[in-house]
């Protein structure tokens, strides 16, 4: 990558492609994103500010709330794209490093995790699932069943799961019991019966109500590969 000098945002990490991205896509601080190649593995970044993006400013910014998912939906929109040309690895929001020397450094650093890693998530998307249930439900313990029962279903059409959080806390807009918020690592030949035993679901049980969502770059199966 050429272009200006300046902190490295680091968005995601995959093997190189030949299709081209979005001409008019941005990223964090309305940069466009490019690539960065080292070995057989491709960084995407952008330039961004040191006002905001050196060691202590970034530190101070994140505690600013309104800025991070400002950050995060950038962030995001990147990933997303990348998604529609390749299989990313993505990095978290607000990854961030002094130059391009130091992000060679880090792929080279970390070469062999990622390259598994990208090895394992290849033709795999994620798709989110949560399930809650209305708070008049009649029979709490028959919706847990329910969700239970859901859950392995969808696991068997799936390579990987992540449970994201306990039941408890439910969706702010409504007086609801959370029943299953979960990840699913999915194959994208398999996508299509998994979307069709989710809807199949839907009017399964009246008080207990299906999202789904995705499919997304795999966040949820990446691991804790880079540190900046």
């Amino acid at each position: 990558m050429t272009g200006p000098t300046g902190p490295r945002y680091v968005y995601a990490l995959c093997r190189p492609f030949t299709a081209a991205l979005q001409a008019q896509l941005t990223g964090v601080a309305g940069a466009p994103p490019g690539l960065l190649r080292h070995h057989g593995l491709v960084a995407v970044v952008s330039t961004v500010p040191e006002s905001d993006f050196a060691e202590a400013p970034l530190r101070d910014r994140l505690t600013d709330r309104e800025w991070l998912a400002v950050t995060a939906r950038a962030h995001q929109g990147v990933v997303d794209a990348l998604t529609t040309v390749t299989t990313p690895l993505p990095l978290p929001p607000a990854t961030v490093f002094r130059d391009d020397s130091a992000v060679r450094t880090m792929m080279e650093a970390h070469e062999a995790a990622i390259t598994d890693a990208l090895d394992r998530l290849a033709g795999r998307v994620e798709w989110g699932v949560t399930l809650y249930a209305d708070a008049s439900v009649e029979d709490p313990a028959a919706a847990r069943e329910f969700a239970r029962g859901l859950h392995e279903r969808l696991s068997r059409h799936a390579e990987d799961s992540r449970l994201r959080s306990p039941a408890g806390a439910a969706p702010a807009r409504v007086q609801a019991r959370n029943l299953l918020d979960a990840a699913y690592l999915v194959a994208r030949a398999d996508c299509e019966s998994f979307v069709e035993t989710v809807d199949r679901t839907k009017d399964e049980a009246p008080d207990v109500h299906v999202e789904l969502s995705g499919p997304w770059a795999a966040y949820s199966f990446t691991g804790d590969i880079v540190r900046t």
